[in-house]
């Protein structure tokens, strides 16, 4: 067998210019260079294992599994990562938690003490509800790394408690005093404390832990991460504001399926929506996809402004783009297949562009108890305005002339579904959904609650369990810490 180190010269300088078109994320251009030198010299497992690299980026990942399988089979060294890597396009991509499992135990039984993969197999099975086999591993983890933050911020965030003094919350309040923790571990800390004291009515320390949180959060973003700038923010939603729609929708050939599209703010009852629908027969689920911001990065520029005048080839083309990227994730769907992903508020435009007919669910619920959510959790530093009340607020007024545009566009694609009705009316509002998708009521959307569809947001254990109304007015309970937040949404 040829390995990477016996390879003929001139293979040998067209890898060189493999890996440098890669270093430099020029990933379509290293896509190629790969297949080039893999058609004559198929033998090189590090080679397949770097294009399998590249197709995920590059949003083909069933061509990168059939790529780290390849590498595997040439006996790769330390195949452990690239069953871990397998394990992440199963669960990220391909919304197979079950092959993703099985990804990360191949992983950990060729290398117990791999922390990722297990951090990785206690995540999935969370994913999927086993809120037992979670817990198991983050324990696990502690036993073996007793210092390790993560796991246990995460067994906290799945774990309920009776009182201040239990055990776990005395763990975190000792942990997160450690002088040599990273803000990252802090701030994961200080969440998962926060979570704990406001499931036992502890409000007043449960703010300051979710303020110590965000701070610390804030600090260990990297320097290229951009902060929240308010009038930056407002330029760019002028920009969008001044997108418009053609007076005559373009007409697409029929297919097979129909998205449907969740929109709205993180926190609004996006999750809660897409778990009722997925219990309907007619409707499959694909989660929080990135296709839309994908296809506006790579085909769109500048973009919002270049959807004003959108030829039709181009739309075309998106539309079969975005199609193949479901197909990819769902092969086997048709009809409605779900696309819950809340920011692609900003790509509605894109939406009604590739598909004139399409359906768009618009989660909402009182902007104080969605802003305090988001305040809350531990989120990306893509969203920064996270970190900050009076930019909640600020960032959450923008939405609202975003989507007021919007609806002012299309009002029969736009459907609001208000999260804080859902709780109280939950058949009312469900069969109002269901009649704005044009299908039948099933009570199977009233016990949403055992459907087996994997979730993979911060709500996943909120919609394991059937509706309840305590989230509505939560805000309430910090009402003397939300001056910032109520000042901005007022302004």
């Amino acid at each position: 067998m040829m390995t990477e180190n016996t390879y003929s010269p001139e293979i040998a300088r067209r890898l060189s210019e493999a890996s440098a078109l890669r270093e430099s994320g020029q990933v379509v251009e290293a896509i190629s260079a790969y297949k080039s030198v893999l058609a004559e010299a198929p033998d090189l497992p590090d080679s397949w294992y770097n294009l399998g690299w590249l197709q995920r980026r590059a949003g083909e990942p069933r061509l990168a599994i059939e790529a780290y399988d390849r590498a595997l089979g040439l006996g790769i060294k330390d195949p452990e990562e690239v069953h871990l890597n397998r394990g992440v396009i199963f669960a990220d991509d391909l919304n197979a938690p079950d092959l993703a499992i099985e990804a990360y135990r191949a992983a950990l039984a060729l290398n117990p003490d791999f922390l990722q993969a297990r951090f990785n197999l206690a995540n999935s099975l969370e994913d999927i509800g086993d809120r037992d086999g979670a817990a198991a591993e983050y324990r696990t983890m502690l036993v073996d790394n007793p210092r390790e933050t993560e796991p246990l911020a995460r067994l906290a965030n799945l774990s309920t408690v009776n009182s201040a003094d239990d055990g776990l919350v005395i763990r975190l309040e000792s942990e997160r005093s450690r002088p040599e923790i990273s803000k990252a571990s802090k701030a994961s800390l200080e969440f998962a404390l926060g979570r704990l004291l406001d499931q036992v009515g502890e409000y007043d320390r449960a703010f300051e832990a979710f303020k110590t949180a965000n701070f610390a959060s804030g600090a260990a973003r990297h320097p290229n991460s951009p902060k929240y700038d308010p009038v930056r923010h407002d330029a760019q939603v002028s920009t969008l504001l001044e997108v418009g729609l053609p007076a005559q929708a373009a007409v697409f050939k029929p297919t097979s399926i129909q998205p449907v599209f969740i929109v709205g703010q993180f926190r609004s009852g996006s999750t809660l929506l897409e778990q009722i629908l997925s219990a309907h027969s007619a409707v499959a689920t694909g989660g929080e996809l990135g296709l839309l911001p994908i296809l506006a990065g790579r085909h769109l520029s500048p973009y919002p402004q270049s959807l004003s005048a959108l030829p039709y080839e181009m739309a075309s083309k998106l539309r079969e783009a975005y199609l193949e990227g479901l197909k990819q994730r769902l092969p086997n769907a048709a009809g409605i297949v779900t696309d819950k992903r809340p920011d692609n508020f900003y790509h509605v435009g894109l939406i009604l562009r590739m598909f004139p007919d399409a359906k768009i669910l618009h989660t909402v619920r009182d902007p104080r108890d969605t802003c305090l959510s988001n305040y809350f959790l531990h989120l990306s530093h893509q969203q920064p305005h996270a970190l900050n009340l009076a930019h909640l607020g600020h960032h959450y007024r923008a939405y609202e002339r975003v989507m007021a545009h919007w609806k002012a566009i299309a009002p029969d694609s736009i459907l609001d579904v208000d999260y804080d009705v859902m709780v109280q009316d939950p058949e009312t509002e469900i069969r109002k959904t269901l009649d704005f998708l044009d299908l039948p009521f099933e009570p199977a959307c009233l016990d949403f609650q055992n459907s087996d569809t994997p979730v993979k947001t911060a709500s996943v254990w909120q919609v394991r369990e059937p509706l309840y109304q305590h989230a509505s007015g939560r805000w309430r309970n910090y009402e003397s810490h939300l001056g910032p937040l109520e000042e901005s949404l007022n302004d």
